[in-house]
């Protein structure tokens, strides 16, 4: 035991250094070092444990801060040995140095070790470069034991503090790292050596402890030098272009690696700059250690650092404390041994077969490599194996940090060719996942390409496109490469899927394959790409998985990705017809019960295992929706299925019967798989009966003028069935029949049985299926069988307490309300207004969209209602068109999705209600159309119209749009006087300014599309003149100063189509129009409507010289044209004449006899 006598050593000796500094003049510090402290630190170190710590703290300092001010070579064993004294001082007694000491002890170590490591470097392999690098190492060692100290009381700041040190250390060993890579760490007589790596693990282990717990908080500047040390360190690595494996690089390739993962999860700062080359590195570990383990001449290949508690880093756990000795194995492992050892495992990694995970199974807990009791050569096989599992998550780290960037580093790690062969010095992360003989290192390669699929990856592989070529050239388009590596994907992962019995590992191939199937435009792939995914997948469904354990989840998730294939957009012509080949072998032969259609049935009615059922289900209705035409020969096995699962399920006590997981009632279980059920007969019924999408968006073509209608694009709606395929005998068959006894028999065997039951879920997805009817099937229909949709909807949008239930009603009357044949009942189309007016109300904005919804749908089929004698002579006509007006402009001050439909609603209404508009002798005005009447007086138009002019103003994009197609309806009405109107001129300026400003191009379509909707320039009213000017200013502007956007670019051709349709319009208008503005502005731009107008001759002819006579539809879509064309011309002609350009008006007559 220590007495008081040795502290007063220690302190006499400091006491002493002090008073010799302040003298005048001072003796040379670096003998008053030697001979005060360092001649005596044997007896000085004995008493560090008997003095204050902040005694001992403040000498520490001091005697840092005096060395720190080293100058010359006499300085060079004085900093040695006052590293070493810090060194066994903190190895006894922590020292605790305060927040604001913290700083001035880095700054002190800094200018110590930059002292040192600016003196000449010796040779890497000398025991003179052991003294080079002891001091270092002693330095990071006695601040990791610090730092250790502040992380257990996290302080950001002092975080950022110990990372700028390590920033200005490291640059000083760039040169040391070059030099000494590679060399040897033993001498001539086999002693080994201090090492830089073990100095750079170190630095790299505190690199990433400080940014594990700060981060997030580090300044960008810290941040981006940060990357920047790390990546000249893999710009080393990459540069000698082979890693060196021995016990020193483990440690420093562990920390390095886990450095690079601390950091690229934690900074927030770009990193777009550095990752080609962090990739160029980090492949040069995928094959790290799997050569076998390296030969030793010194018997302590195993170091252990018994001085230090601090674990190094959690990439490095595990170590063998005895190499000599024989693994311990755990008895449930030791059962495996037999099998094992007749199966003994090649140094050679690249003979083990990819799916011989099965033996591998045997470390595949989480405690794999834990043990530290093994043999050198498993120690080396799990060390080797996490410092590849180190490397991969430094690449998903680096996909995950800038997705976009990354994209241009997918040739480097995916292969374009022979995935299925093994390379040793080009290895790819699927060379890691189909070879590497350790399941966690395989886990981690699936798991990065994962990361690699999603997010923008997605879009980005859109451009992908397969094209056969036995010439590989120097340059290949990206858009090939991407199709190469779709195809060895698809090669590899499809090879693991029929190989591989790891558990663990296929549920992660399954995920993958989800992405890949969901990424992949197989459109521009090998035809037999898809189909052969899917008998890939059948194949090991029907195969099995050995494991019970996993099996049910296994099996599940192989049955999503069936899913995920049937539901790929567009549907395949060589899927389609494997499945016709399937069913046109009927159900009886060996063909079809070993199809794919025969198993999914077979796994759809195993209802007692219920995710199993579920999935299957899933898959049918995938199948039905996407390939709808070889659901009619599958109907009576629909039917049947349905049958039995909801006989079952209202027969059978489902508490014995269900399986349920532990976390799930079993009620719940049975509704989920009901509902998967009425599911599939909601598909297939939509897919035999043609259904399309609700029947408004088939009506009222706007645009559907000359120029525009070849541009008018197509909708997609989700739920209805892709027509992709023509089916001869779904040709033949007569419209109306096309489904109706199918729809007959759901309706009296299924839809019956469960339209009242208990569960929400299940009375939703019952109601949707009428929304699924199209007006040729209900025409079809019995009138009983009419009266129980009808009823049942309007029964369910009123009465059932649920909101998902009245939400799926609302919808099935916004559809049914479409069909003409409900103008027959009056009382009916009564009672959908009704219902609908209800759900408006509902506190739930997702019942609120719905209803308005179908709010917008019954006010567009007042169409019908316009020449019905019937419904005009009731007396509750003006009634009910007054609570639809009311309704639509209280939704207006909805949010906005409720507000587009509230808007759509309104401009139905304003095109086929008359309005009262009363001369001076108070007489209504004649129309040549019919009209329906309303009660209230003009000023409902009057709101409507203000109602418009609010939601363009505050409305979002889609309102934006419903408000110009509104507009549009409200123009056609002929018993609406334009002219007349005070608020038409502030109308037309929205129109102008959402045609010029809008940065949505089709806004801006619909836009001059309602422009071109009066008849008559008088109907513009003053407005006509501003009307033209800036619809010709549109035109003439379209093409130089907005820049076009790829999601408007789609739309450009449209937008220029509309508007030379506008424009051609008003150009008719204008000789009948005459004003001093307009005519000023046709006598400005004579000459330049003078050639637009030759140049859409000239454009006209080609296309019509194009297309020919082979078409009488394309022939009287041509005559269209040029008689608006001549009609534009003539009128302008016959203005410019009465403007005295007599040349001009000459010019375009001749121009007209040309197009006539």
């Amino acid at each position: 035991m220590f007495t008081a006598a040795s502290a007063g050593k220690w302190r006499t000796a400091f006491l002493s250094l002090r008073d010799e500094i302040s003298t005048t003049p001072q003796p040379p510090v670096p003998r008053l070092l030697q001979e005060l402290i360092f001649s005596h630190s044997d007896s000085l170190l004995s008493a560090v444990s008997l003095l204050p710590p902040h005694e001992l703290t403040s000498d520490c300092l001091f005697l840092l801060d005096l060395v720190s001010k080293a100058d010359g070579p006499d300085w060079i064993p004085v900093s040695l040995h006052t590293c070493q004294l810090i060194h066994d001082v903190c190895a006894r007694v922590l020292v605790q140095p305060s927040s604001s000491s913290w700083p001035l002890l880095l700054h002190s170590f800094a200018s110590v070790l930059e002292f040192l490591l600016r003196q000449p470097m010796p040779s890497p392999s000398s025991t003179a470069y052991s003294s080079r690098i002891e001091p270092v190492i002693q330095c990071f060692e006695t601040l990791r034991r610090l730092a250790a100290l502040y992380h257990r009381n996290s302080s950001h700041p002092e975080n950022i503090h110990l990372v700028k040190f390590v920033l200005r250390i490291i640059p000083f060993l760039h040169h040391d790292l070059v030099a000494s890579y590679g060399c040897s760490n033993q001498d001539s007589t086999g002693k080994k050596l201090l090492s830089l790596w073990d100095a750079m693990a170190l630095a790299f282990d505190m690199f990433g402890g400080a940014f594990s717990v700060s981060g997030s908080l580090f300044p960008n500047d810290v941040s981006q030098s940060t990357l920047e040390v790390l990546r000249k360190v893999m710009d080393v690595l990459a540069s000698k272009g082979q890693l060196v494996e021995d016990r020193s690089m483990w440690r420093f390739y562990s920390c390095l690696l886990d450095c690079v993962h601390g950091v690229l999860t934690n900074i927030k700062c770009p990193v777009s700059d550095h990752v080609s080359s962090f990739i160029a590195a980090l492949r040069m570990f995928f094959c790290f250690g799997l050569n076998g383990p390296p030969q030793f001449s010194h018997p302590d290949v195993v170091h252990k650092d018994k001085q230090l508690n601090v674990k190094l880093s959690p990439l490095i756990s595990g170590v063998s404390k005895n190499a000599d000795n024989t693994a311990y194995r755990p008895p449930h492992l030791r059962k495996r041994d037999d099998l094992n050892s007749k199966l003994p495992m090649s140094s050679d990694w690249r003979r083990l077969p990819a799916h011989d995970s099965a033996c591998s199974d045997v470390i595949s807990s989480d405690s794999d490599f834990s043990d530290n009791d093994g043999s050198f050569r498993d120690s080396y096989g799990a060390q080797s194996s996490k410092v590849r599992i180190a490397a991969i998550v430094c690449i998903q780290d680096l996909c995950q940090a800038d997705s976009k960037s990354f994209t241009t580093q997918w040739m480097a790690l995916v292969p374009t060719n022979d995935v299925l062969k093994p390379r040793k010095f080009e290895a790819t992360l699927m060379t890691c996942l189909l070879f590497d003989p350790h399941l966690k290192v395989r886990m981690a390669s699936v798991s990065a390409l994962s990361t690699m699929m999603d997010g923008p990856s997605s879009i980005f592989l859109q451009v992908a496109e397969y094209k056969e070529s036995s010439k590989h050239g120097s340059f290949m388009p990206l858009s090939n490469s991407l199709g190469l590596i779709l195809m060895q994907l698809h090669t590899g992962i499809l090879h693991l899927v029929q190989r591989d019995n790891n558990g663990r590992l296929l549920i992660q191939l399954f995920k993958f394959l989800l992405l890949l199937l969901s990424s992949t435009p197989y459109s521009r792939m090998p035809g037999d790409l898809l189909p052969k995914v899917i008998m890939s997948l059948h194949a090991r469904i029907k195969e099995g998985f050995p494991f019970k354990n996993d099996k049910t989840g296994l099996l599940v998730a192989a049955i999503g990705c069936l899913t995920a294939a049937f539901s790929t957009f567009p549907p395949q012509m060589n899927v389609h017809n494997m499945l016709l080949d399937e069913t046109s072998a009927g159900f009886d032969g060996c063909e079809w019960k070993s199809g794919v259609i025969f198993t999914l049935f077979r796994f759809a009615e195993q209802y007692s295992d219920a995710p199993t059922c579920i999935e299957a289900l899933q898959v049918l209705r995938a199948m039905a929706l996407n390939y709808p035409t070889v659901v009619s020969a599958c109907w009576e096995r629909v039917s049947v299925l349905v049958s039995k699962l909801l006989q079952f399920a209202i027969v059978e006590d489902p508490g014995t019967t269900w399986k349920a997981s532990v976390k799930e009632p079993v009620g719940f279980i049975g509704d989920k798989i009901l509902t998967a059920a009425i599911k599939v007969l909601d598909g297939c019924l939509r897919a035999i009966s043609g259904f399309k999408g609700s029947e408004d968006l088939h009506y009222d073509r706007i645009m559907d003028t000359p120029f525009t209608s070849d541009c008018i694009r197509s909708i997609r709606i989700s739920s209805a069935p892709s027509y992709g395929f023509e089916n001869p005998e779904f040709g033949q068959e007569p419209l109306f029949q096309a489904g109706c006894f199918q729809w007959s028999e759901a309706i009296r065997k299924h839809i019956v049985l469960v339209l009242h039951n208990g569960s929400a879920v299940v009375r939703s997805t019952v109601v949707t299926c009428f929304a699924g009817i199209t007006s040729s099937i209900f025409v079809s229909f019995s009138q009983q069988e009419r009266d129980f949709v009808t009823s049942s909807v309007i029964n369910a949008a009123l009465h059932d307490k649920s909101p998902s239930v009245r939400s799926a009603a609302c919808r099935a009357i916004g559809v049914v309300s479409c069909f003409p044949e409900t103008s027959l009942s009056v009382g009916i189309y009564e009672k959908f207004i009704l219902a609908v007016e209800a759900n408006t109300r509902d506190p739930l904005i997702s019942v609120r969209v719905t209803a308005s919804w179908a709010l917008a749908n019954v006010c567009e089929a007042l169409r019908y209602h316009v020449n019905d004698r019937s419904f005009e002579g009731s007396n509750t006509t003006s009634q009910v068109v007054d609570s639809l007006i009311e309704c639509a402009l209280r939704l207006t001050e909805d949010g906005d999705k409720v507000k587009a439909n509230a808007v759509r609603a309104l401009g139905s209404i304003s095109k086929y209600v008359k309005l009262r508009c009363m001369t001076s002798n108070d007489e209504v005005l004649p129309s040549v159309h019919h009209y329906l009447s309303c009660a209230v007086d003009s000023s409902w138009l009057e709101r409507t119209v203000q109602a418009f002019l609010s939601c363009v103003t505050t409305g979002n994009v889609k309102v934006q749009w419903n408000v110009c197609h509104a507009l549009s309806n409200l123009f056609s009405n002929e018993t609406v006087k334009l002219q007349d109107m005070d608020w038409a001129p502030s109308v037309f300026s929205i129109l102008l300014l959402l045609l010029r400003d809008a940065s949505n191009f089709k806004i801006r379509i619909q836009a001059a599309a309602a422009l071109a909707v009066p008849v008559t320039p008088l109907a513009y009213g003053r407005s006509f003149p501003d009307v033209v000017k800036g619809v010709w200013h549109t035109l003439q502007n379209l093409n130089s100063d907005r820049e076009t956007t790829p999601t408007n670019f789609k739309y450009k051709r449209s937008l220029e189509n509309q508007l030379t349709s506008t424009m051609l319009h008003l150009l008719s208008l204008v000789s009948s129009g005459r004003c001093e503005a307009l005519t000023d502005f046709l006598l400005k731009k004579a000459s330049f409507l003078e050639e637009w107008l030759r140049g859409l001759c000239v454009t006209v002819k080609e296309e019509d010289n194009a297309s020919g006579s082979s078409s009488s539809t394309s022939t009287s879509g041509e005559k269209q044209k040029k008689e608006l064309v001549s009609r534009a011309i003539r009128s302008l002609a016959k203005s410019l004449e009465a403007g005295h350009i007599p040349e001009i008006a000459l010019k375009l007559q001749e121009l007209d006899g040309n197009v006539s």
